[in-house]
């Protein structure tokens, strides 16, 4: 009976014991947990992998007892740096270690590892339920940093990493200043630059470019924080490469990516600016198309990256027409009475121009001949093609010029039409490029036409004919007058 009291006494104090510690003793028996996600970033996957498992716990008073999930337990007892583990197995902390390093190499053992849980977050908080009670890591694909705390039941873990951003700028020629948009001409260098904003957990940059049809790359990518220029160790370049995924899934001019040990070195907030050119061609599209050129940052998990939204530029180039002419008045009449006058403009061919970007006409414009008396820009110094400084009309009395820089030209007559007055000075050509009506945002355009007038000179009075003639009349007079003196002597002397 006495034995029987005992064996009952020490049940009850096991029993006891366990409702106030909560005790489980196989791995992983001890259910019910939760982990709250607050700041999650919508659009990203959120993993949380089980490193420890709690036998026993006291909240109260703090106390617990963990042992290692036997998928870590072989890493775990290598990482004596942080952790240690006594003969029986329990898993204690090593006073001073640094939990956020601890976090970091656990994230690199990540491959082949259960996921306990899973959740994409559609809104700020995300929560991953029905978890066995223990130690956690939460790893999430926006970005290196990861969280580590125990579900006891429950635990409220924050998004440490942020979403960095990538902006992009253009430079305007004529006043060197920095923007969305900038007018150039055809074979001109357009200067470019994307600003990456570090931001906290950087992991995996890649900038992607992508430069239209009408642009060429010109293979000169630096990279700078501050003043000072990145050393080219710490990214590499590669270009026309395809990258992505979905919609992000495109052939790109160029690629830069960055190297996570150097990332992972900077404070976030730290901007990283990407400088780079390239040429506007001859496929550039004239007019409100543009040439754009955008640029988007991928980062984040590399199983399952994100993408930043994209950032565009647009290069605009303009064209001109030039249109030579003269007036013509013609009088209609019918049986001598005049009924009508009329003027109307008649095209003058064989009209020689030059164009110049200086009003003493010193500077002259290059072109190519795209054929049809279309003309095309050529703003490079060293290019090897042929090209024409002077333009003549055709039988239309036109000719179009294509891949101008929004700016002031100076329209030179270098040569008139045969029995036409050549122009005394230039003609100014103003474009402005693309404009606003009053109260719209819509952008308008259309070519610049250049009306040009010859006037024609008039046959000069002729004095030497008419002196000549009068010299005849005269002579034949006098002529005459002889003749008739003599007759007349002739006559007098036989009647004498």
């Amino acid at each position: 009976m006495t034995t029987m009291k005992k064996l009952v006494a020490l049940l009850l104090a096991a029993m006891m014991l366990l409702a106030v510690m909560n005790v489980a003793v196989a791995e992983g028996t001890l259910t019910g947990g939760s982990i709250t996600i607050n700041d999650a970033i919508s659009g990203q996957t959120y993993n949380a992998y089980q490193i420890l498992y709690l036998e026993s716990y006291d909240a109260q008073s703090g106390v617990y007892s963990y042992k290692a999930n036997s998928a870590w337990a072989d890493w775990l007892a290598t990482q004596t740096d942080y952790v240690k583990i006594d003969p029986q197995g329990y898993v204690t902390w090593v006073d001073g270690a640094d939990v956020a390093d601890f976090a970091a190499l656990a994230k690199t053992q990540l491959s082949g590892k259960t996921v306990a849980a899973t959740a994409t977050a559609s809104s700020e908080t995300v929560t991953l339920s029905s978890l066995n009670l223990g130690y956690y890591l939460l790893d999430t694909t926006l970005g290196a940093l990861c969280s580590l705390d125990t579900t006891n039941p429950n635990v409220v873990m924050e998004e440490k990493n942020e979403v960095p951003t990538i902006t992009k700028e253009v430079q305007e020629d004529s006043d060197s200043s920095w923007g969305e948009t900038n007018d150039a001409d055809v074979n001109q260098t357009v200067n470019y630059q994307a600003t990456i904003t570090v931001k906290a957990g950087a992991e995996n940059y890649v900038l992607y470019d992508k430069m239209s049809e009408g642009l060429n790359f010109n293979s000169d990518v630096i990279v700078k924080i501050g003043e000072t220029v990145v050393d080219a160790s710490n990214y590499t370049v590669s270009e026309n490469v395809t990258g992505g995924e979905g919609e992000n899934a495109q052939a790109y001019t160029f690629a830069v990516e960055f190297k996570n040990e150097y990332i992972s070195t900077l404070a976030a907030g730290t901007e990283i600016v990407v400088t780079y050119s390239a040429t506007l061609n001859e496929k550039a599209q004239v007019g409100l198309t543009g040439n754009p050129n955008e640029v988007i940052l991928k980062y984040g998990d590399e199983s399952k990256p994100s993408w930043t939204p994209k950032d565009e530029t647009i290069t605009y180039t303009w064209d001109m027409k030039v249109v030579k002419y003269t007036n013509v008045t013609t009088t209609t009449t019918v049986e001598g009475e005049e009924l009508q006058t009329k003027t109307q403009e008649v095209p003058l061919a064989n009209a020689t121009f030059k164009l110049c970007t200086d009003t003493a006409g010193e500077k002259v414009m290059k072109f190519h001949d795209l054929g049809e008396n279309k003309y095309e820009v050529c703003a490079k110094e060293d290019c090897t093609v042929s090209h024409v400084t002077e333009i003549t009309t055709d039988l239309t009395g036109t000719f179009d010029i294509e891949g101008l820089d929004a700016d002031t030209y100076y329209l030179f007559e270098t040569a008139a039409p045969a029995g036409y007055n050549k122009l005394a000075g230039a003609v100014t050509v103003t474009i402005t490029g693309a404009t606003k009506a009053e109260g719209s945002d819509t952008l308008s355009y259309s070519t610049v036409e250049t009306k040009v007038e010859n006037k024609s000179g008039t046959e000069l009075p002729s004095t030497g004919g008419i002196g000549t003639t009068i010299f005849y009349v005269v002579g034949g007079v006098l002529v005459l007058l002889a003749v008739v003196l003599l007759v007349t002597k002739r006559r007098v002397g036989e009647e004498n």
